[in-house]
């Protein structure tokens, strides 16, 4: 079942960013930015809840995209599925419930980057109807 991300969620969240996505994170530092986040107008987020167990098994994070040139949209930060829940329709539900809000906000589009090796990921992207438009290399500098 579709719910908003709670602040009691961050464990969970650690641990689905760590096995679906890759990042070790501490459970502080989620936590901070989770609370930080979602008292952000800009910043929206959906967990999917097995309604059995209450276990949080996937979640989808976007942030509304303005620029001057195209209308407003959500650009997509993550979408991550616990590995052992893939393949069972979470993900598609996140994206959809995302839908529905972008639709209630009248947002022309939702927009996402994946990495050029996750070739599975961009095969359920466009299961779902997405589609590549262009190929880009991000470049980043830490400070």
């Amino acid at each position: 079942m579709l719910r908003n991300l709670l602040l009691t969620d961050v464990e969970a969240l650690s641990q689905i960013n760590e096995q679906a996505l890759g990042y070790s994170f501490s459970t502080e530092k989620t936590a901070q930015q989770l609370a930080k986040l979602t008292k952000d107008a800009h910043h929206f987020f959906i967990g999917f809840e097995d309604s059995e167990t209450q276990q949080l098994l996937g979640y989808v994070h976007a942030e509304v995209y303005q620029s001057l040139y195209s209308d407003p949209g959500f650009n997509v930060l993550a979408l991550a599925v616990l590995p052992d829940q893939q393949g069972k329709g979470i993900g598609k539900t996140l994206l959809q419930g995302l839908e529905q809000e972008a639709k209630q906000r009248v947002y022309a589009f939702i927009r996402l980057n994946s990495a050029d090796y996750r070739i599975e990921a961009h095969a359920f992207y466009e299961h779902v109807g997405y589609s590549c438009d262009k190929l880009q290399k991000r470049f980043i500098k830490f400070i």
